[in-house]
């Protein structure tokens, strides 16, 4: 088989990504939204945080990690509490429930996973292991610029974008 150009697979590889993180997602059953879902893992990962730190990590706008935040603690999958060195300052951490969702959501997602895997035969199975180590360099190397200009797309049908 012939290489593929490298810009339609860069096209292929982010269609098949996104598609793949959108039925995760869907398997996900947390009752959550995606931004909720992320900020609670940032928050397991990361935490205690306060809402600068997890707006950071999250990189959205003070007013959305604040709104994001009161839905989780109303739930409560998060809590909230004042930082001891400096009272104005109040740090978010999960809590009990807030990691036993996630811990139902990594199994429900990794379960689908695994199923949707064993269809597979060996070789579509050794293919996904080759794929996954090259996928694990592409996310270990340095990030690119955000604002650095992308190589132009060539013109095409457009098929994989």
């Amino acid at each position: 088989m012939e290489p593929s150009d490298p810009l339609e697979m860069a096209a292929r590889l982010r269609l098949a990504t996104a598609r793949l993180a959108r039925q995760l997602r869907q398997q996900a059953g947390t009752g959550l939204t995606p931004s909720q879902q992320s900020a609670l893992v940032s928050v397991d990962l990361h935490g205690p945080l306060t809402l600068g730190q997890l707006a950071r990590i999250e990189q959205v706008a003070p007013p959305t990690v604040t709104r994001i935040v009161g839905k989780l603690e109303e739930d409560r999958l998060v809590a909230r509490s004042v930082d001891e060195s400096d009272r104005r300052v109040s740090r978010v951490a999960i809590t009990a429930e807030g990691r036993r969702r996630l811990d139902h959501s990594r199994r429900r997602r990794n379960a689908w996973l695994a199923q949707r895997l064993g269809e597979f035969d060996k070789d579509q199975l050794a293919d996904v292991d080759a794929a996954l180590r090259v996928m694990e360099a592409l996310t270990a190397g340095p990030d690119i610029e955000p604002d650095a200009e992308p190589p132009e797309e060539p013109a095409g049908n457009g098929h994989a974008r």
